[in-house]
């Protein structure tokens, strides 16, 4: 999956933002290239990429989150060093919150993130989600979290899946809801996203993920 060296991942609430964040990182991480995780997902404290700062270390990949994570406090703190953080090179990824309540916290980064040209802003979709089950709605969804942050997408990233019961059928299905967001949005599809055994062919642009990220009660 081709990315910026500064990539920001949105999406809907359950779109699979994180889980699709932390692939990215590690697949940087073992080609040996430098890679800093921002977890900016102050929306929902059940799936954040600070879950997973021990197996980030390991990989010697940086993590930045608000002091608040993983702790029962309600107001975070956003003060993280983005732009020491993309002068110092290598790769970025910000996993930002769900819908556009998650994306004004990225709106604080705006004027940093507009001025650093080597970027993507990846929006994740996902077809059996609420609310994004037709192309309008999540194209819909999208343009409130643009509006949100003052910030616009650079392409879409197909992850629709059923969570463990995801088949090859299950991505074969999305692909059309995928290319009407594509079209709507006017926006390249960037990836497809499947876990191994269930990437159907000719899917547009194939990222075989692992998933990282499981529900509570997996």
């Amino acid at each position: 999956m081709r990315h910026g060296k500064l990539t920001v991942i949105t999406g809907h609430y359950g779109s699979g933002k994180t889980n699709l964040s932390v692939n990215l990182a590690l697949d940087i991480a073992e080609k040996g290239d430098k890679c800093t995780v921002i977890d900016l997902d102050i929306v929902n404290p059940y799936f954040r990429t600070a879950d997973f700062g021990k197996m980030f270390e390991d990989r010697g990949i940086a993590l930045y989150a608000p002091v608040y994570a993983n702790t029962n406090l309600d107001i975070p703190s956003l003060n993280i060093p983005l732009e020491s953080i993309l002068a110092e090179g290598g790769n970025v990824i910000i996993d930002v919150g769900g819908d556009d309540e998650g994306a004004k916290a990225l709106g604080r980064f705006a004027p940093v993130i507009s001025a650093f040209d080597d970027r993507d802003m990846l929006y994740v979709i996902n077809r059996y989600r609420y609310l994004t089950k037709e192309p309008d709605e999540a194209v819909q969804v999208m343009r409130e979290i643009e509006y949100a942050c003052g910030l616009r997408h650079t392409g879409i990233v197909n992850n629709s899946s059923l969570g463990a019961e995801t088949t090859s059928d299950t991505v074969r299905e999305s692909l059309a809801f995928a290319r009407g967001v594509s079209e709507l949005s006017g926006l390249p599809i960037r990836a497809t996203c499947a876990v191994e055994g269930a990437m159907p062919e000719g899917a547009p642009e194939p990222y075989e993920i692992k998933r990282y990220v499981k529900n509570l009660w997996e």
